[in-house]
């Protein structure tokens, strides 16, 4: 009897020092040193820069406004503009004609073309900026900007057109052959005119001598 009491007393406090070690287990514990337990998060997403102008097409003389967003925030931005010459106006194409009713096509005339420009221009905090630009050539002109430290890239075009068209170029060679033509008939049948007229003077003398 007396020995069933010092197991029974054994078995209790075995069970009281055993739960709290149970429960101290079951508890979440902290992370070690260094060791983060959040999962990754993804790279904030950054929009791709756009460069645009007000007006996709302008006269020789008139300004546009350049308009950059999504680049670096307060950097310089760099811009280069590249020229390909326009084609000459329908007009200015159109084929001579020759004396006997054929046609010869004419060459088309590029207009003015220029080497690269570049000029730059300066972002906000929030990596905008606007720029006037006012053309000093025509033709297809291509903007690259270029940020100087996030190297991030944008571009645009605009058509620069002359409002002034070019006068027709002159025809040449067969068309020449018209009025030279026109002129050696007429003087042929003033010629004739006056042979009549002569004979004609001649026969009334001869009438009237009879």
């Amino acid at each position: 009897m007396r020995l069933s009491r010092i197991i029974m007393a054994l078995t209790v406090g075995l069970a009281v020092v055993t739960v709290p070690t149970a429960a101290g287990a079951a508890q979440p514990q902290p992370p070690a040193p260094g060791v983060t337990t959040d999962p990754p998060q993804p790279p904030p997403y950054t929009p791709q820069p756009t460069l645009t102008v007000n007006r996709p097409a302008i006269n020789l003389g008139q300004t546009v406004l350049l308009t950059g967003l999504g680049f670096g925030a307060t950097e310089t931005v760099n811009i280069v503009v590249t020229v390909r010459p326009l084609a000459a106006p329908a007009a200015n194409q159109a084929p001579a004609r020759r004396s006997d009713g054929t046609t010869v096509a004419m060459a088309p005339v590029a207009y003015q073309a220029a080497a690269p420009l570049t000029f730059s221009a300066y972002t906000d905090g929030n990596g905008k900026f606007t720029r006037n630009y006012k053309p000093s050539v025509t033709g297809l002109l291509t903007f690259t900007a270029t940020g100087a430290d996030s190297r991030r890239v944008a571009t645009t075009q605009l058509r620069v057109d002359d409002p002034v068209q070019p006068p027709p170029l002159p025809v040449t060679g067969d068309s020449l052959g018209t009025p030279m033509k026109v002129g050696g008939g007429l003087v042929g049948a003033g010629a004739v005119l006056l042979l009549l007229t002569f004979a004609w003077r001649r026969r009334q003398r001869f009438m009237g001598s009879h």
